[in-house]
């Protein structure tokens, strides 16, 4: 039983990175956000604020972008799911004998590689721009990047769970991630916010995907004080438990729906 449920999950995975490597425009458009975001907004705002925040904005913009494109490549590479819902793929998966967990979590798996191979892109673009990143620092982020990759199919699960077609996903979601590049500090500081906005940027999931890339990073550095909004534990913590309800009534609601067409 476990070996059938883990070769599903494998199989799947592994279908969704087939896909990504053959889809050019995909690849170029996924590497070349990242590069424009940071080079070009991290280092102007670097010049003009950097100073006055007592740490390098361009780390932390690169950290920031980090963790929303371990968070958002996860999350919006599960609209395939809508894909193979229109192309009745998904039922004929529903059908073979696997668990419906394994499926989804499969899925996840599969985009979670896809948003670690751009991210690899991503360091390799900081080592030429002079990010000061080590090998060590490299370690540490590896088990907390998995974490931000799986966090963000949750969340896809969860919204794309209840849409019909690509076309309302293609619209609603970016609704859904762009305020989040802002209200979880992508770019920004959110240390100080107005009460609304702070709030906001509390109940946004991406916030402790970013978040959690920068408190292992400034972890024992003088920075750490002025960069991070929560401690590593307290990320992880709000991360397992949004993960779960994600999960699950993201899970439930999409075979549901599966059932019912």
């Amino acid at each position: 039983m476990f070996k059938r449920e883990l070769n599903a999950i494998l199989t799947i995975a592994y279908r969704d990175v087939v896909k990504f490597l053959r889809d050019r425009p995909r690849i170029i458009a996924t590497f070349l956000f990242p590069f424009i975001f940071i080079a070009v907004l991290g280092g102007s705002l670097n010049a003009n604020l950097g100073d006055s925040l007592g740490y390098n904005l361009l780390v932390y913009t690169f950290l920031g972008v980090i963790g929303q494109t371990l968070f958002q490549s996860t999350a919006a590479g599960i609209i395939s799911l809508i894909e193979d819902r229109e192309n009745d793929f998904s039922q004929e998966i529903f059908i073979s004998p696997i668990s419906r967990n394994s499926i989804i979590f499969g899925k996840i798996l599969g985009e979670s590689l896809v948003a670690l191979a751009q991210v690899i892109g991503i360091i390799a673009f900081g080592f030429l721009i002079g990010i000061p990143i080590s090998l060590f620092h490299l370690i540490k982020l590896i088990p907390f990047v998995i974490i931000a990759c799986l966090f963000g199919g949750a969340f896809g699960v969860l919204v794309l769970a209840n849409l019909s077609n690509q076309r309302a996903a293609n619209q609603i979601f970016p609704f859904l991630l762009l305020p989040q590049y802002f209200l979880a500090g992508v770019f920004n500081p959110i240390q100080n916010l107005p009460w609304y906005l702070f709030y906001l940027s509390r109940i946004a999931p991406m916030t402790y995907a970013v978040d959690l890339m920068r408190s292992i990073y400034y972890s024992g550095q003088s920075e750490y004080a002025h960069a991070v909004l929560y401690s590593p534990m307290v990320n992880i913590i709000v991360i397992g438990i949004m993960f779960t309800l994600f999960f699950m009534i993201g899970t439930y609601l999409f075979v549901r729906n599966e059932r019912n067409r």
